[in-house]
């Protein structure tokens, strides 16, 4: 086997990738503020699956309203109205996360510890935002972990979110490496989408909303990341030799990719 070291950054997307925050995280937050707005608005599983088709959470409450609740479009300074709102989700986000609510998908604290090890840069590129990142992080690996990635970028940081390729572009270039030398995890067909329009090789793990997207154009597709004691499904893609995802097997798809 190949083992030359090609690999010198990994960018993670956050929500769904590095843990299931979708369905038991944000949705529930979201709900909260709506409640605490006095708003009668509920978002089921099933509605929030069809919601997450926006990307970025002010983005997705706008949409909301001008789909299932046009009369506040007339709202007087509507947009900063959905700001707050979703800084006032954000607080219950942090909450859940604070309470341990939600773990790290299988294989995410091995592999972060592994990447280390080998001195491959860690990058974070998301919607979500600064302090969403933050409270997971913390919450799941410790106050200490923040530092361990190299850049950070989430939230409005770049004007347009995935599927858009800004957010990754931005990452490369503070990280000042080309894409190829890079790899991107991801868990969505946004991701997906926005990963590969910066020219970025890209592993998906699928998770409970995105399983049945499309991942045409990913290097391979994977249930999880896996574990030494709980292998990974491999869903598309045959450049995976073993059960779970370490710094071997990112390097050997970025050689086959290059």
């Amino acid at each position: 086997m190949n083992t030359t070291k090609k690999l010198q950054a990994v960018l993670f997307d956050v929500d769904g990738t590095l843990a299931d925050t979708e369905q038991d995280g944000h949705r529930i937050a979201f709900n909260a503020a709506f409640e605490q707005f006095e708003l009668d608005w509920n978002w089921n599983i099933h509605l929030y699956g069809e919601l997450l088709q926006v990307t970025g959470g002010k983005e997705r409450i706008r949409h909301y309203i001008e789909r299932y609740a046009p009369a506040f479009l007339d709202k007087k300074d509507l947009g900063e109205w959905i700001a707050s709102l979703h800084k006032t989700k954000t607080k219950y986000f942090e909450s859940l996360m604070e309470a341990g609510s939600i773990p790290l998908r299988p294989g995410v604290a091995r592999l972060i510890q592994e990447l280390r090890h080998e001195q491959v840069k860690l990058a974070i590129a998301t919607t979500t935002t600064m302090e969403n990142v933050t409270a997971l992080l913390k919450a799941t690996l410790g106050e200490e972990s923040i530092d361990w990635f190299d850049i950070i970028g989430a939230g409005d940081i770049v004007p347009l979110k995935k599927p858009a390729p800004d957010i990754y572009q931005w990452v490369l270039g503070q990280l000042n490496l080309p894409a190829h030398q890079c790899i991107a995890i991801e868990d969505s067909e946004n991701g997906l989408k926005s990963a590969l329009a910066a020219d970025l090789p890209t592993l998906i793990t699928v998770s409970g909303y995105t399983h049945s997207q499309n991942f045409e154009g990913a290097m391979a597709v994977v249930s999880d990341l896996g574990e030494p004691t709980q292998l990974f499904k491999l869903i598309a893609g045959n450049n995976l030799d073993s059960g779970w995802v370490d710094y071997q097997a990112l390097n050997e798809l970025v050689s086959h990719a290059a």
